[in-house]
């Protein structure tokens, strides 16, 4: 079980502290002190599919030199402006990076490993693409 605390500062400023005591701060766009929490979101899809699909990556002794993950989230119009389509933009470098391996590496996180990824999509469409770069 994961337990997460968030607590007020002073205005829409909250600094969050996760289960591990990590910190950060969290704040409205009006406020723009801190992180959003709409894109808190977006970022914890990004760092959970990253860490599976590197994970994966190594234990087929790909040779990634470095991974770059950009998600656009469209979100409704109206409150609650619950994400409706989230596009996940891998860019791979690497040293004869297989194309099939890292397609079969963002389908095991999409389908089986990533709880973000998992929850999200129940709610929002979510579609991928991939780009390799070869050095």
């Amino acid at each position: 079980m994961s337990q997460v605390k968030v607590k007020w500062v002073e205005g829409k400023q909250f600094v969050g502290t996760d289960s591990t005591s990590h910190s950060l701060v969290m704040s409205s766009s009006e406020e723009g002190t801190g992180l959003k929490p709409s894109d808190l979101l977006l970022l914890g899809l990004g760092g959970c599919t990253g860490v599976d699909v590197i994970s994966i990556l190594e234990k087929q002794r790909q040779k990634v030199t470095d991974l770059e993950i950009t998600i656009t989230g469209e979100q409704e119009p109206e409150p609650p402006w619950t994400f409706r389509r989230i596009e996940i933009e891998y860019l791979l470098r690497g040293k004869e990076l297989k194309e099939e391996a890292v397609r079969r590496a963002i389908q095991l996180s999409e389908e089986k490993y990533c709880s973000v990824g998992a929850t999200i999509s129940g709610v929002a469409e979510m579609v991928s693409s991939l780009q390799i770069v070869e050095e």
